[in-house]
């Protein structure tokens, strides 16, 4: 039988842990920033509608002096209150009608989009009428084969 004398030896784990070190959850040299100031929505959200408006009128200015050639295509500029962007380049990406995860696959016979052969082997063993929900719920009617 083994007697551990914890009082007296230390294992090396003991030894090089670093549990019975104090951790001082605050820096203590750490000093705050007095002229950084911390915004709330409200603020962010009104300062820029007034950035927003003083653009609009130094481009109506620019327009009304005759300076301005091709002004049109900055007024599209997506900012952080307005939702209008003009659509994406990037191709629509496609998500797993059983996952959700995305798909690169499409089953020829049920439509069905598919992660991978894991989940294509479900798909094969679906009747047609539960083919059809999960394409009802992706929006799309179309005839199972």
């Amino acid at each position: 039988m083994i007697i551990y004398d914890l009082g007296y030896r230390h294992s090396l784990g003991e030894q090089l842990s670093y549990l019975h070190n104090p951790r001082p959850f605050k820096n203590p040299n750490y000093t705050k920033n007095v002229n950084r100031r911390a915004k709330n929505v409200k603020n962010v959200l009104s300062q820029e509608r007034e950035r927003d408006r003083l653009e609009r009128e130094k481009r109506r200015q620019e327009k009304l002096d005759g300076d301005a050639m091709d002004v049109d295509a900055e007024e599209d500029m997506p900012s952080y209150t307005s939702i209008e962007a003009p659509p994406s380049l990037l191709p629509h990406k496609h998500y797993c009608d059983i996952t959700g995860l995305e798909a690169p696959y499409t089953d020829p016979a049920t439509g069905l989009r598919y992660h991978d052969k894991s989940v294509y082997d479900v798909i094969k063993n679906l009747s047609t009428s539960s083919a059809k929900e999960y394409l009802a719920t992706r929006g799309v009617s179309s005839i199972v084969k």
